[in-house]
C-alpha cells in the first residue's frame, strides 16, 4: 500500500476506522520532510495493513494548527484511534521501523484505561 494524502475532511474518519494509523506532517519546501519521504513510502509497502497518511502542512495548514504541529516533518501513530506517539523530525529507516513494532505490539486495554482515567481526572478537576 503506498501513501494516503489526508485532507482536514478525512482525517478523523481514517484515523476512527483503522486499527493502527500514521501520519507525516510535511511541506514541499522542507528538506528533512523530502529526504523522510522515501523511508516512509518504502515502510507503506512493507507494512500495507497499516495506512500511512500524509498531511501537506502548507495545503492543510487548519489541521496542521489542530494537530499542533510546530515543526515538520512531525510524524504521528495512532492505534485504534487513540494517538499513541507524536514527534518532530525525520527518522532513519531502523527507527521507522521500530516505532512500527511498539505501536503493534501496545497492549490497547491498557492504553484506553489509562486514556479513560486521564479524561475522568480531567473531568474531576474541571478541565
Amino acid at each position: 500500500m503506498s501513501t494516503t494524502e489526508l485532507t482536514a475532511d478525512a482525517f478523523e474518519k481514517t484515523v476512527a476506522d483503522n486499527d493502527i494509523v500514521l501520519v507525516d506532517f510535511w511541506a514541499e519546501w522542507c528538506g528533512p520532510c523530502r529526504q523522510f519521504g522515501p523511508t516512509y513510502d518504502k515502510a507503506s509497502e512493507a507494512h500495507t495493513d497499516i495506512v500511512f497518511g500524509t498531511v501537506d502542512t502548507e495545503a492543510e495548514q487548519a489541521l496542521a494548527s489542530a494537530a499542533n504541529i510546530t515543526s515538520i516533518p512531525t510524524l504521528m501513530a495512532f492505534r485504534e484511534g487513540v494517538l499513541v506517539y507524536s514527534q518532530p523530525g525525520a527518522l532513519p529507516p531502523q527507527a521507522l521501523e521500530q516505532l512500527i513494532g511498539a505501536v503493534r505490539d501496545l497492549d490497547m486495554t491498557e492504553v484506553h484505561a489509562a486514556v479513560a482515567a486521564q479524561r475522568s481526572g480531567d473531568v474531576a478537576s474541571g478541565e
